[in-house]
C-alpha cells in the first residue's frame, strides 16, 4: 500500500514544520506550499490525496507580481484542475471562524480547524477524508 500524500497550504513556517512533523509520524508523505500559486502548482503536478489549507495569505509576489491568493481563490482553482475536483480540502485557519467556517465548507472543505489545532481530531478528520475510517470528523457540516 502506498503512502497518502498530504499539501500543507500555509505560509507560516512554524505551521508547515509541525503539521509535517506530525502528518510523517501518521504515516503520510507531505508536500509543503507558503503560497497560492506554489500550492496550485503542487497539486497539478504532484496530484495529492488530501490538502490542508489556510484561508489567509501574503500576496504573492514571486509568483505573478502581487496576486491576492486567499484560500478562497485556491479551492476555486484547486476544482477547475483535471483530476483534482475530487481532492479533499480541509481548512486550517487562525482567521475568525464565525465568518470563515460556513464559507469554507460551502466552497467545498471537508471540513474546518481554526488554529491551534487539536491533533487528534485534525488527524480523526483526514482519516475520515481519506476514507481510511469509518468515524465522521468533528467539524464536518451536520447532515440537512
Amino acid at each position: 500500500m502506498t503512502r497518502k500524500k498530504i499539501l500543507v497550504a500555509d505560509d507560516n513556517i512554524v505551521i508547515q514544520k509541525m503539521l509535517s512533523m506530525k502528518l510523517k509520524i501518521s504515516g503520510y508523505d507531505v508536500l509543503i506550499a507558503a503560497d497560492g500559486g506554489t500550492a496550485v502548482s503542487t497539486v497539478r503536478t504532484q496530484k495529492p490525496d488530501l490538502v490542508l489549507l489556510d484561508i489567509s495569505f501574503p500576496p504573492d509576489v514571486a509568483h505573478g507580481g502581487g496576486v491576492a491568493w486567499d484560500g478562497f481563490l485556491i479551492m476555486d482553482w484547486l476544482r477547475r484542475i483535471d483530476g483534482a475536483a475530487h481532492i479533499p480540502i480541509i481548512v486550517i485557519t487562525g482567521g475568525d471562524p464565525d465568518k470563515l467556517k460556513a464559507r469554507s465548507l460551502a466552497a467545498g472543505a471537508v471540513a474546518f480547524f481554526h488554529k491551534p489545532i487539536d491533533n487528534s481530531e485534525l488527524l480523526a478528520a483526514i482519516r475520515h477524508a481519506l476514507g481510511e475510517d469509518s468515524t465522521p470528523a468533528a467539524s464536518a457540516p451536520a447532515p440537512q
